[in-house]
C-alpha cells in the first residue's frame, strides 16, 4: 500500500469505500491534511504541536495551512507529495482512502446532483495561518486559467474567534485598488517587481481591518493582501493565482511566482497580468458594501430549537457557501442541510451521526483526529444529529458547501443577502 505524507496505507479500493460509506450511514471521518508553504511563516494557530510546524525540511518550509475536504492536491514545487493537500477518509478497517476516489465511485451518492453537473467535488476549505500577511497576489478568472488547463478560483473569508487568540503581525487585509488607480501605475509596478526590492503595490490598494466572528468575499481577479489572522477559506478547488508583490515576509518573492500560472508564451509578458485584475470590482468605489460579509442566521435557525443557532457566513459566491453551527452545552440539533458538505469543529465536543466529534487542541503531525467529516448527499438528505455532550462548552462547527446550496437559495430573499 502507497504513503500519503504521514498516513500509511493507502487504499482506493471499492471495499474500502463501501466500508466507509456505509460504516457510519455517509457519515465520512476524515484526516487532517497539512500544507506546508515555502514563502510563509506558521502563525501557530491550526493547533499542530508547536514542535511539528517545520517537519518536513528546510526547503519545504512550515505548515501554515489545513486543506478541508479537499478533493484536489496542492501545487507545492519538485518535492510535493503526490497526496499533499487532498483529504484522505478513513477506513473503519484501518488506513485511508483518497477523498476524490470515493467521490468517483459514489458518485451521486456522494454528492447528489453535483455529480450531475460538474462530475466532481467542485470546491474545498482550508485553514490559512500566518504569521504575517500574505504578499499582494491574484487568483484567475476562469478564461485565464483555462489557458493552464484550470478553473478560476474565486474564494472567501470567515474569521474563527475561536482560532484567533493573536491577530500576528498585521491584522488587515489589502483589498483591491483605490478607484483613481490607474492600469500604467499598476504596469509600473508591475515593472518594479521585476527589478527586485519591494516594489509597494499596496500603496495602490486599502487595508481594511480585520474583526474575527466576520468574513469576506473574494471573486477571482481581485487583487489581495491576507491579514496575518487565522482564516477559514471556503474557495473553488484549484490552486491558481500570480504574486503581484514582490518583499513579503522579509524576504523576496521570486519571479516565478509572479508567472507560476501564466502559457508558456505570456511569461514575461506584464499586459497579460493586468488582463488578470477584473478591473471594475477592484476599483468600485463601495467595495466595502459589496465583499464585506457579516454572519446572518438561517430562517431555520430562528424559528427552530434554542438548543443551536445556524448562521450563514459565506453567502455571496455562486461557488460556495459555508455556515457556523452553535450547539448549546447539552443541546441536540438535527439539521437537514440536503446537499453535501464537509465540516470541522472548531470548539467542543459531542457527538455527529452517533460518532464522536470533538475540536482538537493540539495534535502530532500525523496523528489523526476527531474533528473533521464529510457528510455525504445521502446522509445531508435523511438529516444529521448533532449532540453537544459538554455541559458548560458550545460546540462549534463550521460547515462548507459547493456551488447551487438548496436552503440559501431559497432563503436568500427573505434574509435579504
Amino acid at each position: 500500500m502507497a504513503q500519503a505524507g504521514p498516513y500509511e496505507g493507502v487504499s482506493g479500493s471499492e471495499s474500502a469505500i463501501d466500508r466507509a460509506m456505509n460504516d457510519a450511514n455517509g457519515v465520512l471521518r476524515l484526516a487532517p491534511a497539512w500544507v506546508p508553504r515555502s514563502f510563509c511563516t506558521p502563525g501557530r494557530r491550526i493547533r499542530l504541536h508547536p514542535d511539528d510546524y517545520f517537519p518536513l525540511g528546510k526547503e519545504r518550509g512550515g505548515i501554515d495551512e489545513r486543506w478541508l475536504a479537499s478533493a484536489v492536491r496542492a501545487e507545492n514545487g519538485p518535492l510535493t507529495d503526490p497526496f499533499e493537500g487532498l483529504s484522505l477518509v478513513r477506513d473503519p478497517n484501518g488506513g485511508v482512502i483518497p477523498l476524490d476516489e470515493v467521490f468517483a465511485h459514489a458518485k451521486g451518492e456522494a454528492l447528489g446532483e453535483l455529480w450531475e453537473s460538474h462530475g466532481r467535488w467542485p470546491m474545498y476549505s482550508k485553514f490559512f495561518d500566518n504569521e504575517f500577511p500574505l504578499p499582494f497576489h491574484i487568483h484567475h478568472r476562469d478564461e485565464h486559467a483555462a489557458l493552464v488547463g484550470k478553473p478560476g478560483k474565486p474564494e472567501a473569508y470567515y474569521f474563527p474567534p475561536q482560532m484567533n487568540d493573536h491577530g500576528g503581525r498585521f491584522p488587515y487585509t489589502f483589498f483591491g485598488l483605490h478607484p483613481e488607480t490607474t492600469k500604467e501605475q499598476v504596469r509600473d509596478r508591475l515593472e518594479a517587481f521585476l527589478r527586485g526590492g519591494d516594489n509597494r503595490i499596496t500603496d495602490l490598494s486599502k487595508a481594511y481591518r480585520i474583526a474575527a466572528g466576520t468574513g469576506w468575499d473574494v471573486p477571482a481577479g481581485i487583487l489581495h493582501a491576507p491579514a496575518s489572522v487565522c482564516t477559514y477559506e471556503p474557495q473553488a478547488a484549484c490552486d491558481v493565482f500570480a504574486m503581484t508583490e514582490s518583499w513579503s515576509n522579509n524576504r523576496e518573492v521570486p519571479d516565478e511566482l509572479l508567472w507560476k500560472d501564466v502559457p508558456a508564451e505570456k511569461v514575461g509578458d506584464l499586459d497579460f497580468i493586468i488582463d488578470l485584475i477584473d478591473w471594475d470590482r477592484n476599483v468600485d468605489p463601495e467595495f466595502w458594501s459589496h465583499r464585506f460579509t457579516p454572519p446572518v442566521e438561517t430562517l431555520e435557525s430562528r424559528t427552530g430549537s434554542p438548543e443551536f443557532v445556524e448562521r450563514w457566513i459565506t453567502y455571496r459566491s455562486p461557488a460556495f457557501s459555508a455556515k457556523e453551527l452553535t450547539v448549546a452545552p447539552g443541546g441536540t440539533a438535527r439539521i437537514s442541510d440536503r446537499d453535501a458538505h464537509g465540516l470541522i469543529a472548531v470548539a467542543g465536543h459531542g457527538r455527529i451521526g452517533g460518532q464522536l466529534i470533538a475540536a482538537i487542541s493540539g495534535i502530532r503531525y500525523g496523528q489523526f483526529s476527531d474533528d473533521e467529516f464529510f457528510v455525504t448527499s445521502s446522509a445531508a438528505e435523511e438529516g444529521v444529529v448533532i449532540t453537544n455532550a459538554s455541559s458548560t462548552e458550545d460546540l462549534v462547527i463550521l460547515k462548507h458547501f459547493g456551488p447551487g446550496n438548496r436552503q440559501l437559495e431559497a432563503e436568500r430573499g427573505e434574509l435579504g443577502i
